[in-house]
């Protein structure tokens, strides 16, 4: 048996801790980036909202696994745009996607992605985007090597 082996699947409620655990690491990458606006220790969902989001048909949650143990995930959201300004479509958007630090760099990522491009593919979306922080360099170089483009730039200025 392969023990390298990436299996991937819909994240459930066993996946929890991993997630939560998972969720820290990420919020402190963005903390190091921006602590500004992202508090180091911080999750992005508590473990209740984590249980509601993985019920939500339209927030699809993947968890990647490896011998068992969740090693990455990827939120996904369903978007519709209705045709006012713009052709009706809808886009698979990410709304994280995080490796254990550990398994970084052994196509954990990689096939996370290719899981939601498969499935944005099978249920007819028209394309998928995601955002990525100014200063994640790593994480840029890693979308960039998968064929991601720049859809669009976001700014700020701080007050």
């Amino acid at each position: 048996m392969d023990d390298r082996k990436i299996e991937i699947s819909r994240a459930d409620e066993r996946d929890i801790p991993r997630i939560g655990a998972l969720l820290l690491q990420v919020n402190n990458v963005h903390a190091a980036i921006r602590p500004d606006l992202f508090l180091r220790g911080g999750r992005k969902y508590t473990d209740e909202a984590l249980s509601r989001l993985l019920h939500d048909e339209t927030r699809p949650v993947f968890a990647a696994r490896r011998n068992g143990t969740l090693i990455g995930y990827a939120f996904c959201k369903h978007e519709t745009h209705d045709g006012t300004n713009e052709p009706r479509h809808t886009t698979l958007y990410i709304d994280d996607l995080c490796v254990e630090e550990s398994e970084r760099g052994t196509g954990v990522g990689r096939a996370l992605y290719k899981h939601v491009l498969a499935y944005a593919r099978m249920n007819g979306f028209y394309n998928v985007t995601l955002n990525v922080w100014e200063g994640n360099s790593s994480a840029l170089k890693f979308y960039q090597s998968l064929g991601l483009k720049v859809q669009k730039y976001g700014m700020e200025i701080i007050l």
